[in-house]
């Protein structure tokens, strides 16, 4: 009879494929948040999100480990008491003997990591980093690559709504939707601050999410730029998560590991406007 499947095996094969130094300086909440290496583990859910619905996902299915991309314990938090959000969260997940582990930019910047699965998910082929870590020029934030098969703004938009999972919000683009596409930069979750790095690379788009008006508004004005492409924060991201859970199936063929598709972008839906201004591929003015 083989020997159980630890914690605190997992925990060395998620560090080898997103390793710890990878993470960036202001992050926190990055590793194992609970649980006790020491247990075995026999069955494991990967989800973008640690909320109340995706942890009664995990205990309704009998899991021993719960890991997410996004941290539970992110920013401070003087108190994990149970009557407090991120407690109840905490002690539940306790009680269950539900472990968790948030592998946040550490799996942004890694090989195989957000990025290049999101990348490979819209077809994106001869991928490199948008910004490489120093010395290390393979890894990295973000991705830059080719599309598989030349096509127009307009096309890759539709490209991106079709491999991406749904939200309320979809796909929002900045740019004429004439505009040949070759190459494309991406950032998986909030993007704004590459805006200059993808249009210093030259690419013909930069898919992102979490941006502001004026801030897109300002960066597309200037001719020559990338049109800009801004898809919901989770759906940019999740494509990671059936990555991460292969992973884990071919380190430990034993482990049951369950991919959550419980969708956690917080916008529920949204209402068409239909007020006086005139719709265009740009700005103009209202009446």
């Amino acid at each position: 009879m083989s020997a159980p499947v630890l914690l605190s095996d997992v925990l060395a094969e998620l560090d080898r494929a997103y390793p710890a130094e990878l993470t960036e300086s202001w992050d926190t909440g990055v590793g194992l948040t609970c649980g006790d290496p020491a247990e075995p583990v026999e069955r494991v859910l990967v989800a973008v999100d640690v909320d109340p619905a995706v942890v009664d996902e995990a205990v309704a299915g009998g899991v021993q480990l719960l890991v997410t991309h996004h941290p539970l314990l992110f920013r401070a938090v003087q108190s994990v008491a149970a009557d407090r959000d991120k407690g109840a969260l905490v002690h539940r997940m306790i009680r269950h003997s539900v472990a968790h582990l948030a592998a946040h930019t550490n799996a942004d910047r890694a090989a195989d990591g957000v990025n290049d699965a999101l990348a490979r998910c819209l077809g994106l082929v001869d991928l490199r980093p948008l910004v490489p870590v120093p010395d290390q020029p393979t890894i990295g934030l973000g991705r830059i690559g080719r599309v598989d098969v030349p096509t127009d703004l307009a096309g890759f938009a539709q490209r991106v709504a079709e491999r991406l999972p749904a939200t309320a919000t979809g796909v929002r683009v900045a740019g004429d939707p004439d505009r040949p596409v070759r190459t494309v930069a991406v950032l998986g979750g909030a993007g704004d601050g590459e805006l200059s790095t993808a249009a210093s690379a030259g690419v013909d788009v930069y898919l992102t999410s979490d941006l502001r008006h004026h801030v897109v508004g300002d960066f597309v004005a200037v001719p020559g730029r990338p049109a800009v492409v801004e898809v919901a924060h989770w759906a940019g991201e999740w494509p990671w998560v059936p990555v991460a859970a292969a992973r884990l199936r071919t380190a430990f063929p034993g482990l049951d590991v369950r991919v959550s598709h419980r969708r956690t972008d917080p916008w529920t839906f949204v209402v068409p406007s239909g007020g006086p201004a005139t719709p265009g591929p740009g700005p103009g003015k209202v009446g």
